[in-house]
């Protein structure tokens, strides 16, 4: 009878291991997709935001900026488990043994590629300046406008914008501000709207004005043909590049390139007033009276020497902290629009990332 409750016990024992080898399987396959996708998207989200904000406080330090990109992400598990179990006894002679006996090993093995971008093709695109019908289909597509005009316009019909870059510091003319405010109001009332046309192999792009407008921005829409020097009696406008229009019947903006954009948000990032007395980064133009509140602030980075308790996204740089206020909704949006801007500047190039060998076994 003490025999047969051994076995017992030692199969009971053997099938206990058994479940719970099988258990620890049941994690790796399928289950993995979604506990990764999330992960690996968070990270990546967080480190593009860190990497554009650091590229920032760099620019306004004259320091060269660095961007790194994710090339791919491969994931390699390996689970592996054991059981065994041994028994041995003798009906007539005194003595028996039994063991019980489990292993297992769990390894994840991700490979991760960074490719640095760098290259003819990508700097091209990082200094050409962008299209004004790429701007008028941010426009279109429900960006707003002004923002869109302080961020990637430095002149309109001669009309310019704030710089405040070293080499180009000057403020703004106030009819800048006047114009893209009326073009605000009228975008909030569906009054305003870019249309690509096609004549032959050449393709143009018209912004136009409703010719049904709503009383409320008719004032409005007179002001920006006025301050542009638009033709009065028409509502449509061949978008064309430069500073100064060849008639009434062109709106000529000068663009700025994505590598410009980024030195002239890097003026918005606040520095230690300790470092502007030791001449460790540039002094900036003083902001004119005529800029608006609502326009002016395009995006606020803050700087302090303790790391900050409430930031949407924080560096260090220089032994500082510098982050964007988690209650700061404009500033936030502004870094999102950034990214994408710079996301249509990369481009990976004639090789394309490595090629990555995963053993199958």
């Amino acid at each position: 009878m003490w025999i047969v409750r051994n076995k017992q016990l030692l199969l009971s024992g053997a099938a206990l291991l058994l479940g719970i080898a099988g258990a620890g399987c049941s994690t790796v396959g399928p289950e993995t997709v979604i506990r990764d996708r999330f992960d690996y998207t968070g990270a990546i989200s967080e480190s593009w935001k860190k990497q554009m904000l650091l590229n920032l406080v760099k620019l306004r330090y004259s320091d060269t900026p660095v961007f790194l990109d994710v090339s791919s992400i491969i994931s390699q598990y390996s689970l592996e488990t054991s059981v065994n179990a041994r028994a041995s006894w003798d009906e007539y002679l005194l003595g028996n043994s039994q063991s019980l006996g489990a292993g297992g090993s769990y390894v994840d093995r991700p490979t991760i590629t960074y490719s640095p971008l760098t290259g003819e093709q990508f700097t091209r695109n990082l200094l050409t300046p962008i299209r004004p019908a790429s701007i008028f289909s941010l426009v279109q597509a429900g960006w707003p406008v002004d923002r869109i005009f302080l961020v990637c316009v430095q002149s309109v019909n001669g009309i310019d914008n704030r710089a405040g870059t070293v080499a180009f510091s000057r403020e703004a003319d106030p009819e800048f501000y006047r114009v893209i405010s009326a073009l605000r109001r009228i975008q909030q009332l569906g009054g305003v709207g870019a249309r690509v046309e096609r004549r032959g192999e050449e393709v143009d792009t018209v912004m136009f004005f409703e010719r049904v407008v709503d009383e409320r921005i008719r004032e409005d829409v007179e002001t920006v043909k006025q301050l542009l020097g638009l033709a009065s009696d028409s509502s449509e406008f061949a978008l064309t590049y430069g500073r100064v229009p060849e008639s009434s019947g062109e709106l000529a903006v000068l663009s700025r390139s994505v590598m410009e954009i980024l030195l002239e948000m890097s003026t918005y990032v606040s520095v230690p007033q300790d470092d502007l007395n030791e001449g460790r980064v540039m002094p900036l133009l003083v902001k004119s009276v005529a800029e608006q509140k609502d326009v002016a602030r395009v995006i606020h980075v803050y700087s302090g020497e303790d790391k900050p308790t409430d930031a949407y996204v924080a560096v260090q740089y220089r032994d500082c902290w510098f982050w964007i206020d988690d209650r700061d909704p404009q500033s936030k949006a502004m870094l999102t629009f950034l990214m994408i801007l710079f996301s249509l500047t990369e481009t990976s190039g004639a090789s394309g990332a490595p090629l990555v060998t995963i053993p199958a076994g």
